[in-house]
């Protein structure tokens, strides 16, 4: 007997379902104008109404923006805001590809895009969509190492984007946006990568310092064979070594000696 009073047959609830619809217009007739302050509900331009007529969604969809009609007794309706929603994903622990525990927290943009699916299909999309985001967060970083988490957040967050964007679909959710916020490191390894950065910097700082030692000393070189190729050249920076040495208040003096004489006795020596 419970197996019949379950299988009842469709056309027994067609037939009830107008029996109860014409008695819920005679209610309205019998107590207008009293019934239309029931009957008639408004939502705003940025919202829609799924009704239900006897459990049953009404045909045409959601209902707005503006004025729309119900039936008392047997019409119930869902509310649905249409407007995008921000979620701030609270922090969580992270184990990176390369083992390393890190705190991220970000930020996702989404919005109902179908008022009927979303009230059909799940009982809370906005609560849901919220757990998906949390779960996705740790699932997508948790494939990817400390550099990229740290360097590549943009490709991080189009890949939620897209992977939350697949699961909700078939919830009446757009997920329009999601954004990593912040990365949060242990501190012992924010004072490793410190030391390491600092390490990295004096290392570039010593390379740097060589390659201008050395081109100072290609410099010298090219200008003491210039010099040595012209006399007169060393006689004219002798005298620009000379009114360096004057310009200074020093209590030095210096004795003029022409180049010619240590020329002279620098090739007495040599024969």
């Amino acid at each position: 007997m419970d197996v019949k009073a379950e299988d009842s047959n469709p056309a027994d609830e067609g037939t009830c379902g107008k029996v109860l619809t014409i008695l819920s217009w005679v209610l309205v007739v019998m107590t207008l104008p009293f019934s239309l302050f029931v009957c008639f509900k408004v939502v705003q331009e940025y919202e829609r109404a799924v009704i239900f007529r006897l459990g049953r969604l009404v045909s045409g969809g959601a209902k707005g923006p503006g004025i729309f009609f119900i039936l008392p007794c047997i019409d119930n309706y869902a509310r649905v805001d249409l407007r995008t929603r921000t979620y701030d994903v609270p922090p969580q622990e992270v184990l990176t590809k390369d083992s390393v525990t890190v705190s991220v927290d970000a930020v996702v943009y989404y919005r109902v895009c179908n008022a009927t699916i979303s009230v059909a299909n799940v009982a809370n999309a906005h609560h849901s969509t919220r757990l998906l985001a949390q779960t996705t967060l740790r699932n997508v970083l948790g494939t990817r190492p400390l550099h990229e988490i740290l360097s590549d957040r943009e490709a991080i967050s189009n890949s939620m984007q897209i992977s939350l964007d697949e699961a909700t679909e078939s919830w009446g959710i757009k997920v329009e946006r999601v954004e990593i916020k912040d990365v949060r490191l242990p501190v012992q390894l924010q004072r490793a990568m410190a030391a390491e950065a600092e390490a990295a910097r004096e290392a570039r700082a010593k390379v740097i310092a060589a390659e201008g030692e050395q081109k100072a000393s290609r410099a010298l070189r090219e200008a003491s064979e210039v010099i040595s190729d012209s006399p007169a050249a060393l006689q004219l920076r002798y005298l620009q070594t000379l009114n360096t040495i004057s310009a200074e208040k020093n209590s030095t003096i210096v004795f003029p000696l022409p180049i010619d004489i240590v020329t002279y006795f620098m090739k007495a020596q040599k024969q």
